[in-house]
């Protein structure tokens, strides 16, 4: 291996959501630093299988604002004959 390319591989302590800390190594920070997480496997959707669902209005509340509640959904809306005039016309000639 060539010196002096590698980071600083040392002890660091990270502190969960709880409160709860554990010690790890890590090229992060210095040497005792604690590194504070945000997110952790015991609060996140992704590892807990809980889903959280905020409605906010937004995208979606945009659109159907914008385009009507039914909007976005294939049973709403005219009926085929009609979303096409160009083929209906054609047939009656």
């Amino acid at each position: 291996m060539k010196e002096k390319i590698h980071p600083d591989y040392h002890k660091i302590t990270v502190v969960m959501t709880d409160g709860s800390t554990f010690e790890t190594k890590s090229t992060w920070g210095k040497e005792g630093a604690q590194m504070r997480l945000d997110i952790d496997p015991k609060t996140h959707p992704a590892w807990t299988g809980v889903r959280q669902s905020v409605d906010r209005g937004g995208r979606v509340q945009r659109f159907k604002d914008r385009f009507g509640a039914g909007a976005g959904t294939k049973s709403a809306g005219k009926p085929a004959a009609a979303a096409t005039p160009a083929k209906a016309a054609a047939k009656k000639k």
